[in-house]
């Protein structure tokens, strides 16, 4: 429908738009499709099962005779205290490796750019607490493991019952001098 209206300068013209006849059948389709988007969106989330997860733990890492060592040493420290032992998860050493490769090349031990390896760790390890410990200079396991027990700061991170996984690593500077990360996690 058009009406129009002439008044000496100005022209007015009004457009009525028919209403759009839905059918039911359109309308049907239309509710149809919006359920199957919002399951395909929904019931695909990688933290719906473990696969995932196991997935994460095959990240391949090699660990060295001192990581190893390190990570026994930490268990065997919070079982005598009464906590539960850790478990290693692949995914955790590899976040890590990144901030050790970091601190060998600076120089600086540090915990420079937590935030984004704790971010990394709540969206790809489903981590609901982070902790960190770092250390440098240490020839052995059982050097760097003491030194952290002797710190209270490094101790509670180690002693927090609430950690369910760990991961580590280490890495050698130009002057041969050793650097570790080793990073805790809830799930």
């Amino acid at each position: 429908m058009r009406l129009s209206f002439n008044l000496k300068k100005y022209k007015i013209t009004i457009f009525k738009t028919p209403k759009p006849q839905t059918s039911m059948k359109a309308l049907k389709f239309n509710l149809a499709l919006l359920v199957f988007v919002c399951i395909l969106f929904t019931s695909c989330s990688s933290d719906d099962d473990g696969i995932y997860f196991e997935k994460l733990n095959e990240t391949k890492i090699e660990y060295s005779e001192i990581e190893l060592e390190i990570l026994d040493l930490v268990n065997d420290y919070r079982v005598s205290k009464g906590l539960e032992s850790l478990e290693k998860m692949n995914f955790i050493s590899s976040v890590a490796k990144s901030h050790t490769y970091y601190m060998a090349e600076t120089g600086k031990v540090n915990h420079d750019n937590f935030s984004e390896r704790h971010e990394k760790l709540v969206v790809n390890a489903n981590a609901k607490i982070v902790g960190e410990n770092v250390g440098f200079g240490f020839n052995s396991a059982e050097g760097i493991v003491n030194a952290w027990i002797n710190s209270e700061a490094h101790r509670l991170i180690i002693e927090k019952p609430e950690f369910t996984h760990f991961g580590i690593s280490t890495e050698k500077n130009i002057q041969g001098r050793n650097y570790f990360t080793q990073i805790f996690i809830k799930r």
